[in-house]
């Protein structure tokens, strides 16, 4: 098939959160946008669905969270570690202020198919979906574009900047030759799989939460998924899933009913081999470098985390808010070099730090084993809720950068 060409002012690889949000900021902006999706509609499983109220008060500022919740979402008003029906750690969203004052459990298919509907109103984006990135073009040392490839055959997209927003495992920063930093921060992996919701879902009026249920050294997760399923994830040690995969399914169903009592029932029903269950291998990362001449990564390609702490989609937003002045001032002074496209990393960098300073203690507070553990924890915690510091720790794991603000003064 012969080669199709395009050209555009910015290729954003990648059409999860942090590209979508990118592109549409920049179409507000008057900049002709192309992004590049090797799957098609939004099918595929996705794992994140938790926002926090950050991510939601920015994507509603964008006009997109209302239409995203109309698709389908469940407000959760807490997040609770529990044991044997004890609860050992308590945070309430519903201390910060509203409208944005809870999580929000919400398809991520839900979040990107309303992000696309918003870019498709403008003449200058294009959606490649189904074409995955193979190469990069480049004009002497300077990325000057992508080759990809797909079922409706080979293309070529010449651009001013290239954003690699590919995810965790970046072809894009592959292909720059970027290392991608990774470390064994966490030491666990999460097995997650989905069970149906109790018959009739919550009762009316009913207040949702996210738990973490405490089960020896292998703490699991779990949260009601819209429209009516169970979201669990069971921590493991890392590498640990080999062990239990040994087990067979029996043994581990039955660790898994007896570790998460509401759900029993379902786990032992529905749960029926191990194929029902997903590895994800937990691990934190930081790209070496987050731009080269003519590129830049973003989200999970230029830093990963750990699924604690629902911080995801929060970070992928704020990445692209943080980015796209950045980009309008390099295309509208022509100035893609390294030195100005690396402004986004210098700016950034803090509160990666910050994000992986509180998942660090976050993951000590819910995985520390051991009867001190148990008995300190909860007493530790009412106490922390009647001081200055509480308020604190809930803002910034619910928000992040509070500072973080949509540049709507670069939208023509």
């Amino acid at each position: 098939m012969a080669t199709e060409r395009f050209d555009t002012d910015v290729c954003v690889v990648g059409a999860g959160p942090a590209g979508l949000v990118l592109a549409l900021l920049l179409l507000k902006s008057g900049v002709r946008v192309t992004v590049v999706e090797r799957d098609r509609a939004h099918r595929r499983e996705f794992r994140g669905e938790i926002l926090q109220p950050g991510a939601m008060a920015l994507l509603d500022r964008l006009g997109v969270l209302a239409g995203a919740r109309a698709r389908g979402a469940h407000e959760h008003a807490r997040f609770r570690l529990v044991e044997n029906e004890r609860v050992l750690l308590d945070i309430d969203y519903r201390a910060l202020p509203a409208p944005h004052n809870h999580l929000l459990s919400v398809p991520q298919a839900h979040v990107l198919d309303e992000l696309l509907l918003h870019c498709q109103k403008f003449e200058e984006f294009r959606h490649l979906d189904g074409r995955r990135a193979g190469g990069l073009l480049r004009d002497g040392d300077r990325v000057a574009g992508i080759a990809a490839d797909g079922p409706s055959g080979p293309c070529e997209v010449t651009a001013r900047v290239v954003v690699g927003a590919d995810g965790r495992f970046s072809k894009v920063r592959r292909l720059a030759g970027i290392e991608a930093g990774r470390t064994e921060a966490f030491d666990l992996d999460v097995l997650w799989f989905k069970v149906p919701a109790p018959r009739g879902g919550a009762a009316p009026g009913a207040v949702r939460d996210v738990r973490v249920f405490r089960a020896g050294d292998s703490p699991v997760l779990a949260y009601e998924s819209w429209p009516d399923r169970v979201q669990i994830g069971w921590t493991l040690p890392h590498g640990g899933y080999r062990d239990v995969a040994a087990e067979g399914i029996g043994p581990v169903r039955e660790r898994l009913a007896r570790a998460v009592p509401p759900h029993a029932d379902a786990i032992m029903e529905h749960v029926t081999s191990l194929r029902d269950l997903t590895l994800l291998d937990v691990f934190s990362g930081r790209a070496h470098r987050w731009a080269d001449d003519g590129l830049v990564l973003i989200g999970d390609a230029a830093h990963t985390h750990s699924p604690i702490g629902a911080q995801g989609i929060n970070l992928a937003v704020q990445d692209a808010v943080v980015l796209h002045p950045l980009l309008v001032e390099s295309l509208a002074t022509g100035d893609a070099s390294a030195a100005s496209l690396g402004r986004f990393e210098r700016l950034r960098a803090p509160d990666i730090a910050a994000v992986m300073r509180t998942q660090t203690l976050q993951s000590k507070a819910m995985l520390s084993t051991g009867a001190l553990a148990t008995r300190v924890r909860p007493a530790l915690a009412g106490v922390l809720r009647h001081t200055p510091l509480y308020p604190k720790v809930l803002r910034r794991i619910a928000y992040g950068n509070p500072a973080i603000r949509i540049a709507e003064e670069c939208f023509v």
